[in-house]
């Protein structure tokens, strides 16, 4: 109560620019000035769901004809199938993964609404690819039509079908923003329905606070030439009603003393989910887990994309050491 009647003083910043600095590559700086002069994202009305159906189907048009060509150029098998009966793109490098080597369950991006299909086949590829291991990549269910708890509760099928053949220990679960916010999700679904816990979790510039109220989503608006600002209409879309602090839809009001797995967390200092990042690597620290923080400097939401910049493979390089750590 007291701190809704003090009267705090908030910061006023004057406009200013803020160019890419010199501390990073020649290729993030680039990404940095053309995802400057890139147009921010829009979406439509949360009761809109017509709009959100079109939005996704526009998205997937569009992923199926950039991820053609790339797939094409990778080294990887891509097997797409139904696992537990959730559509999943099943991966592993071409030559092959070792009966022995760790399977990494992935959950891809995309603001709980898009991503599916094309674009969850390319990143598992690339992920398999890159790992070395093989990699299951969970074509979830999304809203509007399959809002929360659809989406972690097919990763919980998912994996509860894995470990029938591989041992948990062997299984390392990750994701990429709403992706990180899925696997954080239910890997806390895993551990409270007490399934064996997976050796580790891989959290990729996470959105796990839906109520959005760290810091960096006042502090790095507009300076993320990838969000530009924070994602309500999504959010509200997805949650479907449910209290927004539930820890099965924002991770980090999870009780975390009753056990996690090691974790990786990656953002960077440009990045408008900086803050989520940085208050779930302290809740988890507070608890005794063992948790890696990595954040890169001038990265905005999700790497320096769509470039190849060095900054990019230094993440891909700790997450391989990570899980090789884990599953050791």
């Amino acid at each position: 109560m007291a701190d809704q009647e003090t009267p705090y003083t908030p910061v006023r910043i004057g406009a200013r620019e803020i160019p890419p600095p010199e501390t990073i590559s020649p290729a993030a700086r680039k990404a940095l000035s053309d995802g400057a002069a890139g147009p921010g994202l829009s979406w439509p009305a949360v009761d809109d769901a017509e709009g959100w159906r079109q939005n996704a189907a526009t998205s997937d048009a569009n992923w199926e004809e950039l991820a053609a060509p790339l797939l094409a150029t990778l080294p990887a098998k891509v097997e797409t199938t139904r696992i537990a009966g959730v559509l999943c793109h099943d991966c592993a490098p071409s030559e092959g993964a070792a009966a022995d080597r760790p399977v990494y369950l992935f959950v891809h991006g995309g603001a709980f609404v898009v991503g599916g299909g094309a674009f969850a086949k390319l990143l598992g590829a690339r992920a398999a690819v890159r790992l070395g291991a093989r990699t299951v990549s969970v074509d979830y269910r999304m809203p509007p039509d399959h809002p929360f708890p659809a989406a972690p509760e097919d990763v919980v099928a998912v994996y509860g079908a894995l470990i029938e053949t591989v041992a948990p220990a062997r299984i390392v679960i990750g994701g990429s923003s709403a992706g990180g916010n899925i696997a954080a999700a239910a890997t806390l679904m895993i551990r409270d329905r007490g399934l064996p816990m997976p050796a580790g979790t891989v959290l990729m510039t996470p959105e796990v606070d839906l109520t959005e109220s760290g810091d960096s989503f006042r502090t790095n608006e507009d300076l993320d030439v990838v969000l530009r600002r924070g994602l309500p209409e999504a959010n509200a879309l997805y949650a479907n009603g449910h209290d927004l602090t539930d820890p099965y839809l924002s991770p980090l009001f999870g009780d975390f003393g009753k056990g996690f797995p090691p974790t990786l967390i990656q953002t960077g200092t440009r990045d408008l989910f900086l803050s989520n990042s940085v208050l779930i690597h302290r809740k988890l620290r507070n608890a005794g887990i063992d948790a890696e923080l990595h954040v890169w400097e001038a990265m905005p939401h999700g790497g320096f994309l769509p470039s190849d910049a060095p900054e990019n493979e230094e993440i891909q390089a700790e997450v391989a050491r990570f899980i090789r750590r884990v599953t050791a």
